[in-house]
């Protein structure tokens, strides 16, 4: 058995507690090593992720005179409250880590609850905020526990385990007994105002888990897999920031996509491109209130010039997401660099355009009620693509590399105005149909034209290359030819042989396409779901069903998938967990389970 606490070195090995407005990973050695409070995208006060423990974390664990002969984790029911167990040769013991979605404040709740004899445990509390890079001010409160002070910052921590300093390090020795418990109550707040209250753990906990049953009850059933979908669409909901709607990609930054790579970045923002596959998972589940939340925040996002529209948002609408590079953090397994913040929001992504107009049509589809100012903003936005499709960008997987005329982004500027023409014959929604109707017909052939290779029988990635792309396989799902069309099966089958990885889809070759950084990256788990979607959509249900086995057994033992999947270390790679890879999990169930599912109600548009 390995020395429990040190922080484990692989992505799967960490599970998450949020309160939809910010998320902590923990360890299955039940340390947190990372928590960013109060938002997903503030700083850093655990960062032992991206580091070592010197750059903080919140250790609770047996002591070393205890041999730990196994430790197993879940989630207490349907929620995003996680039980950790330790069995040692003396006895058993739970630790109950959750985040009141319900409170007020900010608040981490640790419980230690004694099962089986009596078990001796330590804690040692790192604090360090902005990323570890400051050591607060520590001092002890009169009425149990320590309170922290550094700046505009403070956190409270609230237990009656006596704490002592040893060298800039809080950490205390207890015992629990069968029937016993310790809590724990770990408080944010500004610094300038009385120090947090806290919260009742056990009346916490209780409030705690009705909120999540109560949310995932009213989820659709998805046949077999309707558990697998319950905990992807819980891990969604753990990733939106409730006060505006807006959902972030992932509550980390700079997990590798290859281990030791460069290619680490931030994903505490929201993404344009996500939109209608989202939204959609919430429909066909039935959560039409977040779906509707997600819409809003949407078209307040995209509201302002249309030529100023970026692909990504802070949790608000911020525009400003500057990206700088963390020089004392070593990475996640030395993968440098550390990035705060993503350059890639000032990209042109023509594809964005297309996604915004998508979700708009598909939410009214669905029976959302239309937002007055969308008429408007959708049709500025519609009359600046027209002057901008035929431009090249820097596409779907954000390349920093020279701008090309990416197959995908062109498809996606089709959308924009096939749902523009399909809003106005079937919504009644006003609009110059014969205008928006031509430049569709005329983008459908310039891609058709040069997005071909004939000599492949496949679409490309770029006009003029050879090279392949999963992002291909969105062409149908979004309606621009039939899944029966020639192309299409041919482009399925090209990628089947070139791109698809021991049951796994890469996004491209990276050592054969130019994206402006060195070869290598896992295969992207959402791709693989858009594999498994071609094969329902051309009848393969079988070998579909067989290969969604395959990838839910990819998950890790607590339901949670990263970005990407290393076929050959068998490792999840890039931030975790990552939305769009349980979205794309949540609509691929949902297309196997329907007479119509999400593919096909997306495709018929």
């Amino acid at each position: 058995m390995a020395d429990l606490r040190i922080a484990p070195r692989r992505i799967e090995d960490y599970a998450i507690v949020g309160d939809c407005k910010t998320a902590a990973l923990i360890a299955i050695n039940g340390s947190i090593d990372w928590l960013c409070w109060p938002r997903f995208d503030s700083g850093a006060c655990f960062a032992a992720l991206l580091g070592g423990s010197e750059h903080g974390r919140w250790l609770i664990a047996p002591n070393d005179d205890e041999t730990t002969t196994r430790v197993t984790r879940h989630y207490l029911g349907s929620s995003l409250i996680l039980v950790t167990t330790f069995e040692t040769t003396s006895g058993s013991v739970e630790v109950v880590d959750f985040m009141p979605p319900t409170d007020d404040g900010a608040n981490l709740v640790r419980i230690v609850r004694g099962a089986r004899g009596r078990v001796s445990l330590r804690t040692e509390f790192i604090l360090r905020f902005d990323y570890g890079s400051i050591v607060p001010w520590v001092e002890h409160l009169p009425d149990e526990g320590l309170r922290a002070i550094a700046g505009p910052e403070m956190v409270v921590l609230h237990t009656p385990v006596p704490l002592r300093g040893r060298d800039f390090v809080s950490v205390g020795e207890f015992n629990v007994g069968a029937g016993e418990s310790v809590p724990f109550i770990l408080s944010y707040g500004p610094s300038h105002l009385p120090p947090p209250k806290g919260t009742h753990p056990e009346h916490a906990l209780r409030q705690t888990e009705k909120y999540w049953r109560d949310w995932s009850d009213r989820c659709a059933p998805a046949g077999r897999w309707t558990d697998a979908v319950k905990h992807s669409l819980i891990a969604l909901k753990g990733l939106t920031y409730l006060p505006t709607g807006g959902i972030v990609a992932a509550p980390t930054t700079s997990l590798p996509e290859q281990v030791g790579g460069v290619r680490n970045w931030d994903y505490r923002y929201c993404w344009l491109r996500d939109a209608t596959f989202t939204l959609l998972a919430f429909g066909a589940a039935g959560y039409y209130e977040e779906a509707r939340d997600w819409r809003d925040w949407l078209v307040r996002a995209a509201a302002g010039r249309p030529d100023q529209l970026q692909i990504m948002y802070g949790l608000s609408g911020e525009r400003r997401l500057p990206e700088w590079e963390v020089p004392w953090l070593p990475g996640f397994e030395g993968a440098r660099p550390v990035r705060i913040g993503n350059a890639a929001a000032g990209q042109l992504q023509l594809d964005v355009y297309g996604e915004i107009a998508d979700a708009m049509f598909q939410a009214r589809v669905h029976g959302l009620q239309a937002v007055d100012r969308w008429s408007a903003i959708g049709r500025a936005l519609l009359e600046h693509l027209e002057t901008v499709w035929r431009e090249p960008d820097e596409g779907i997987w954000e390349v920093r590399s020279p701008r090309q005329h990416f197959t995908h982004s062109k498809v996606m500027a089709w959308v924009a105005f096939d749902r523009a023409v399909k809003a106005i014959e079937q919504l009644g929604v006003p609009g110059s149909i014969e205008r928006w109707r031509a430049i569709r017909d005329t983008i459908h052939a310039d891609v058709c034209r040069n997005g071909f290779d004939s000599e492949l029988g496949s679409f490309v990635q770029a006009y003029g290359s050879k090279a392949l792309d999963a992002s291909l396989l969105l062409l149908p799902i979004v309606g621009f030819l039939p899944p029966s069309d020639r192309r299409i099966i041919g482009t399925l089958h090209a990628i089947e042989q070139r791109l698809l990885v021991d049951g796994v889809v890469f996004r491209y070759d990276s050592g054969k396409t130019e994206d402006g950084l060195p070869p290598g990256e896992g295969a992207f788990i959402a791709c693989s779901f858009w594999f498994v979607d071609n094969l329902i959509l051309q009848g393969r249900v079988a070998q579909a069903s067989a290969m969604f086995e395959r990838l839910l057994a990819l998950r890790n033992d607590v339901g949670l998938l990263a970005e990407e999947y290393d076929p050959r270390t068998k490792r999840q790679m890039g931030n975790f967990p990552q939305g769009f890879s349980h979205v794309s999990l949540v609509n691929t169930a949902y297309n196997l389970t329907r007479y119509e599912g999400p593919a096909e109600q997306r495709a018929r548009g």
